[in-house]
Parts: structure tokens; C-alpha cells; sequence
């Protein structure tokens, strides 16, 4: 049996990962899986004088321990991972593929909130976890309705419940959320404004090779396979993961929405997104030490391992 080390991950963005390891799926193919925690310590203020990601660390959270040598592989949002593997140090890290499930996020206001669209968000603080899925995400959802320049983001905690906590409490006008906290917000009476879907990709270091990943693949696949097939059914894995917070555990299967369950099976990134998606993230002044994007791939392991996962 072989062990692979991963950081921990939460439904909202590794709920076929967390489904192949309790159903036995990674065991199958010989894998045994080891969880790292890479939150402890994480910084969970909301700091509305830091209005962009410059001079930040993209491994605050995802990635840091894979950083320290302390695990082989983690998966976080696919415009973050450009950067963090851009500046990844001593263990080299490369994209080997996207992720299985793609992610449901919103922007949300409270419910006294005098902002009714994502137009009036013009010039109001929207807290945003930066490096995080949702602080790319937002940027998208933004400029759709408003010029750059009048666009306003500061630094909010990674985590949905910090974040929720921050406006409800009136830090910030606007803020990111994931499952399940959009249903826990749309309880307490939030408006959500705009909402989308995103990728994420997965990074590993040199000691996942192309059949060790293409195991990992093929039960992810089946744990695919498993959600599709049952959608509801999976839908307590947002509440008891998170049955620590009183208000979540509160939530029934009922309250939330099966519809914002989207998994796919694992995928090479495709070449003209990947171009796309790197032009795009320079243009907010960042990977700009990165001239080539392909560099932030590992073709070969990914092409391989995806090939041998069919």
C-alpha cells in the first residue's frame, strides 16, 4: 500500500476526494491516503487596509505545508495554483491536471444591505480571501458590471463562516461565500447577487509519478460516478463536515441544493484556457514573472496519467 499525503480539503472543493477515501475507493488501488491540516494558524482577520494580494503569501493556507515537504499533492483553485506553483521553492511543484469537482461560489450582501446588483457594489468594500478561488471569482463577477477602477477588494479570511461573520457584522459590504454557507446566508435573509462555477487544478511534487496519480484518478472517477448517480444522497457530507459550527449542523439535507453539486471526471488543463486564464490573471498585476505559461504544467506526468486513468 502506498501512502500519499494530502492537505485537508473541504467539500465545497474535494467532496469526490473525501468520498473515494471513506468509501474505499483510493484503498482499491492501493493507495492510503494521509491527511494534513493546513489551516491551523491561518490569520482569520478581516483587514480592510489591505486592498490587494501584492506583497501577500499565495501559501498562506493551500499549499504551505506541501511547501515544507509536508505533503505530496493538494488541489485549490485553478488561478491560484498558477501563481502559488510560480512561486513554488525547494519542492518544485507542477499543475498535473484539474480537479473533479467544479466549485459553486457567490457574492452575497445582508440583508439591510442598500445594495441590490452587482452594479452597486461600485466604490463598497467586498471582502475577499486573496489567492483563494473566490477572490479570482470575484474579479470576474465584478468587472461583468463595473470598471476596474471602481472596483474595491480587501483582505477577508480564508473560510466562508469567517467571511459571512465580516459582513454580517457590517466590516465589509460584500462577501464570497461557498457551500454551505450560501444556504446558511440565504437563511439569515442575505441576498446573494451574482453566482458562478469555477475549476480548480491539482499540484503534486516529484514524488507522485504518472501511476501513482493515474490510481488517484481512476478513484476519483468512480467517486464521480458514485455523486452523479446520487446527488442528494451526498449532500450531508456539507453539513458533517462542518458539524462543528452550530448553525450548519442545524441545516438539514433538505435546505440545500443538489443543483450546485457539479463533479467531472479529472481532466488534463486545456492549453488554450490555460493561455487565456494566465493572460487574464496578469492583467489584475500578477504571475507577471512568469513569461511562459506552460511552464506551470507538467505535460508529460499529465498526459500520462490521465491517458492511464481512461
Amino acid at each position: 500500500m502506498q501512502t500519499l499525503v494530502l492537505e485537508n480539503t473541504a467539500p465545497f472543493q474535494g467532496l469526490c476526494e473525501l468520498v473515494a477515501d471513506d468509501e474505499g475507493l483510493f484503498e482499491r488501488e492501493g493507495l492510503e491516503i494521509e491527511w494534513v491540516d493546513r489551516e491551523a494558524g491561518v490569520d482569520r482577520r478581516t483587514r480592510v487596509d489591505i486592498l490587494g494580494p501584492e506583497g501577500l503569501d499565495p501559501h498562506s493556507s493551500h499549499g504551505k505545508l506541501f511547501e515544507e515537504g509536508r505533503a505530496d499533492m493538494y488541489n485549490a483553485c485553478e488561478w491560484g495554483n498558477y501563481c502559488r506553483v510560480q512561486d513554488s521553492g525547494i519542492q518544485g511543484g507542477r499543475q498535473i491536471g484539474r480537479r473533479s469537482i467544479v466549485t459553486y461560489a457567490a457574492i452575497a450582501v445582508r440583508r439591510d444591505s442598500d445594495v441590490f446588483t452587482v452594479q452597486q457594489l461600485a466604490d463598497r468594500l467586498v471582502g475577499v480571501p486573496f489567492y483563494f478561488g473566490t477572490h479570482y471569482l470575484a474579479l470576474h463577477m465584478l468587472e461583468g458590471f463595473l470598471p476596474r477602477d471602481r472596483i474595491r477588494v480587501c483582505s477577508a479570511p480564508m473560510g466562508s463562516r469567517f467571511r459571512l461573520d465580516s459582513m454580517m457584522s457590517g466590516e465589509i459590504e460584500a462577501t464570497t461565500l461557498t457551500e454551505p454557507y450560501i444556504t446558511l446566508a440565504e437563511k439569515k435573509g442575505c441576498r446573494i447577487l451574482t453566482a458562478s462555477f469555477y475549476h480548480g487544478t491539482e499540484v503534486a511534487s516529484d514524488k507522485v509519478d504518472a501511476d501513482t496519480y493515474a490510481r488517484f484518478n481512476r478513484a476519483v472517477r468512480e467517486a464521480v460516478r458514485r455523486i452523479d448517480a446520487d446527488k442528494t444522497g451526498y449532500l450531508r457530507y456539507f453539513i458533517d463536515r462542518h458539524a462543528g459550527d452550530p448553525e450548519i449542523a442545524a441545516l438539514s439535507v433538505d435546505d440545500l441544493r443538489a443543483s450546485r453539486i457539479v463533479v467531472v471526471e479529472p481532466e488534463p488543463i486545456p492549453d488554450d484556457e490555460l493561455e487565456r486564464t494566465a493572460a487574464w490573471i496578469r492583467s489584475w498585476g500578477m504571475l507577471r514573472e512568469t513569461e511562459d505559461a506552460a511552464s506551470l504544467v507538467d505535460f508529460g506526468l499529465q498526459s500520462a496519467a490521465h491517458h492511464a486513468a481512461e
